[in-house]
């Protein structure tokens, strides 16, 4: 999708503020980059502040008309701080890089900023499809060119990244073993609430919302297998103090004969 965005600026006076829009472009992955007739471009104060990004800088197209700037294009967005006479349909970034998530393959959005002490014309404005209005402190709106493409051009990576999110691992990487299935994490909260019963821990005859607590607690963790396996094996260390601790030999022993046989079940050994 970032392939299908083209950043237009529009009669830049400052050719700083063209070296840091390619730097921000850059930093989220855009490298289509439009001039409307710059006042200086090219230009070593360009490639300074592009700290880097001099490839977009030397790929960039120079055009001298709008019309020019925006061949090719599908759907058009305008930047502006503020309100038209005729009321237009506004967004803010996060609403346009949503509406950049639905292009169609091959189809090109142009998001245009204008220049930097008026920003675009109202002739200029016509041109487009939507308003882009980021929301800023109403009593210092005003943002740098370069600040505001660094908005919309992090909005639109993170639009694409969250899109993209269905196909990610759960935690964002590849996991190295299997989640515990149900009945092993049954196991565990049988465990865990027989172990807690036996310290004397939980009252059996008024158990609150104690377990219920627990389960949450470890079911919003999601464990793996060995994970389950882990805290059973810690559960089982205290049942085993549990078990010596305990004044009748034959219950002792009969306790111990319980504990491999639950260890078995669950495979942890």
């Amino acid at each position: 999708m970032l392939d299908q965005i083209r950043i237009v600026m529009i009669h830049t006076t400052h050719p700083g503020n063209i070296g840091a829009v390619a730097r921000a472009m850059k930093n989220m992955g855009l490298v289509d980059l439009c001039l409307v007739s710059p006042k200086r471009f090219p230009d070593e104060e360009a490639d300074a502040r592009a700290s880097g990004a001099t490839d977009l800088l030397s790929s960039a197209r120079v055009v001298s008309s709008l019309d020019e700037a925006l061949e090719g294009c599908h759907l058009v967005v305008g930047t502006s701080a503020r309100g038209r006479h005729i009321p237009w349909p506004v967004i803010n970034p996060r609403q346009m890089a949503a509406v950049a998530c639905e292009l169609q393959p091959g189809k090109r959005m142009a998001i245009l900023f204008g220049r930097e002490d008026r920003g675009l014309t109202n002739e200029e404005l016509h041109r487009c499809h939507h308003h882009v209005h980021i929301p800023t402190n109403p009593d210092f709106s005003s943002l740098n060119v370069a600040a505001a493409v660094q908005v919309v051009a992090y909005e639109l990576r993170m639009a694409l990244m969250e899109q993209q999110a269905g196909d990610q691992p759960q935690w964002g990487t590849d996991w190295d073993i299997d989640l515990a299935d149900a009945r092993e994490t049954e196991l565990l909260f049988g465990h865990l609430e027989k172990t807690l019963v036996d310290v004397e821990f939980l009252d059996p005859n008024n158990p609150r919302q104690l377990m219920t607590r627990l389960r949450r607690l470890f079911l919003r963790a999601v464990p793996d297998r060995v994970e389950v396996n882990v805290l059973r094996g810690f559960l089982s260390a205290i049942d085993r103090v549990v078990v010596r601790a305990a004044p009748d030999r034959e219950v002792a022993e009969k306790s111990s004969e319980a504990l491999d046989a639950a260890q078995k079940e669950s495979g942890n050994v």
